[in-house]
């Protein structure tokens, strides 16, 4: 059984589903970097970089919101894919990444079945 409460449910929702589309492109951005062409590797790295932490920020601002222990997961596994990057370490990273979109998805998948039960989605 689901413990949260209706408006941590809705938030969790909102805030995982959110994670989770802007991690996929992150993911998607990530594996893209590793056929850019040395000329433009660096300043694609720059930009995904930038992206990534926006994104944390988000996601720390969901696990603040909610009290959600997955956000702070994948806010971990987003801190070592951002590392792996830095280090031009790419395609490692989209592991990491995939990671932290699991960990956003289950605050989403708990808050839809409470919202569910109150038959709200």
């Amino acid at each position: 059984m689901v413990s949260m409460d209706l408006p941590t449910a809705v938030k969790s929702y909102q805030f995982g589903e959110k994670a989770k589309s802007e991690l996929i492109v992150v993911s998607q951005l990530c594996s893209a970097l590793t056929g850019f062409p040395d000329t433009q590797k660096s300043g694609g790295k720059k930009m995904l970089i930038l992206l990534m932490e926006q994104v944390r920020s988000e996601v720390a601002f969901a696990a603040q919101s909610t009290g959600e222990r997955d956000f702070e997961h994948a806010i971990n596994s987003l801190n070592e894919a951002i590392s792996l990057v830095e280090s031009d370490q790419p395609d490692q990273a989209s592991e990491k990444l995939a990671a932290a979109i699991s960990a956003s998805t289950t605050p989403a998948q708990k808050a839809w079945k409470v919202l569910s039960d109150h038959e709200l989605l």
